[in-house]
């Protein structure tokens, strides 16, 4: 375990498309470790189907990263009030064990709502800087500026322009920022400009200038869609990956980072890591660590499945794709053979030893 936080990943959109893999795989190319993702339901809460969201995200990682064997786990933290509240600390404790910690599409607003000062953020946030990697998309990658952009509001209800205030991220950093994913989004075609997030440049120009104390005090980051903006506190270095650009407008200059190219982070404004557990509540902060600490010493007394063993499981796996029920009965029992049982679970095959 590290105090040192771990990768940023901001995705303007695009978290389960093709191209988001090779994101991905860079990512988990640097956990020297097996890769354990959580999943926060939270953005997508207020649908009765936030568990379907979040486990499309799962069977995604898992089936396109089927290289690096993640588990997955869904952290159901939906609402406040409700038996999945985010302030219930049962439910921010299935995030000590994870090495990369995921959110994705929903409502920005709804999202800040739910987590602001909550039990699950701070976890979030105390695993992040214990070396958890943090990857946000599309509504999670608006909801973490200082200020967020009230995207369905405006665009879907009619309300006037205004802001809300977000949770916030890199405020720890030293940064003021703005994030605003679906930057080049055309859905509008040549009728409507539907790009900066579907506030269009005209009506999204007309927001910066009613920022609470000018638009001058934020970093206002614009990410493409199927594009990743990645940055790596550890280095201080920003790389954009994906298929569009990144553009940064600060202090009236913008600049547009494409592809491939790289940036200190010191673009965005004074960047510069936290202590380890400034601005977290103590409380928090040490059962965080505690946590994390309990998690990675049961994983050290557990044993781990041989190669052997998971190349029987790969195989078990596409005899069930291709229907061949015998030869999968056949392989799970050379499994079990093997001092493993083999458990089918709505996110794919797990292994646990055949005497637990």
């Amino acid at each position: 375990m590290t105090e040192q936080p771990g990768p940023i990943v901001l995705l303007g959109s695009g978290e389960t498309a093709p191209g988001a893999q090779k994101i991905y795989h860079r990512l988990f190319s640097q956990i020297d470790d097996e890769v354990r993702v959580a999943i926060l339901e939270t953005p997508a809460g207020y649908e009765p189907n936030s568990d379907f969201v979040a486990k499309q995200v799962g069977r995604y990682l898992e089936q396109r990263l089927q290289n690096f064997r993640p588990s997955i786990q869904i952290v159901p933290a939906r609402k406040r009030g409700t038996a999945f509240s985010p302030d219930d600390a049962t439910i921010a404790s299935a995030l000590y064990d994870a090495n990369v910690l995921f959110m994705g599409p929903g409502s920005p607003t709804y999202t800040v709502r739910q987590l602001q000062d909550s039990v699950v953020w701070h976890t979030l946030r105390a695993c992040h800087r214990l070396g958890a990697a943090v990857i946000l998309a599309s509504a999670a990658t608006l909801a973490i500026s200082r200020l967020t952009l009230p995207v369905y509001e405006i665009y879907k209800v009619g309300e006037d322009l205004h802001w809300k205030a977000g949770l916030d991220f890199f405020g720890d950093f030293g940064l003021s920022t703005i994030f605003v994913s679906h930057w080049n989004n055309k859905d509008g075609g040549e009728l409507l400009d539907t790009s900066r997030c579907y506030m269009g440049q005209p009506r999204f120009e007309a927001l910066l200038a009613i920022t609470p104390h000018g638009r001058d005090d934020y970093t206002v980051v614009g990410i493409d869609e199927k594009t990743a903006l990645v940055i790596e506190p550890a280095t201080g270095v920003c790389t954009v990956m994906g298929i569009g650009a990144v553009t940064i407008i600060r202090h009236g200059e913008t600049a547009v980072y494409g592809a491939g190219q790289r940036f200190p982070a010191t673009v965005l404004g004074p960047f510069c890591p936290p202590a380890p557990g400034e601005g977290i509540p103590d409380t928090i902060w040490q059962a965080t660590a505690t946590g994390r600490a309990a998690a990675a010493q049961k994983r050290l007394s557990q044993p781990t499945p041989d190669p052997a063993v998971l190349a029987l499981l790969d195989q078990r796996q596409a005899a069930r794709a291709g229907k061949d029920w015998a030869g999968a009965d056949h392989l799970r029992a050379q499994i079990a053979a093997r001092g493993w049982r083999v458990l089918d679970t709505p996110t794919g095959p797990a292994l646990e030893p055949a005497n637990a």
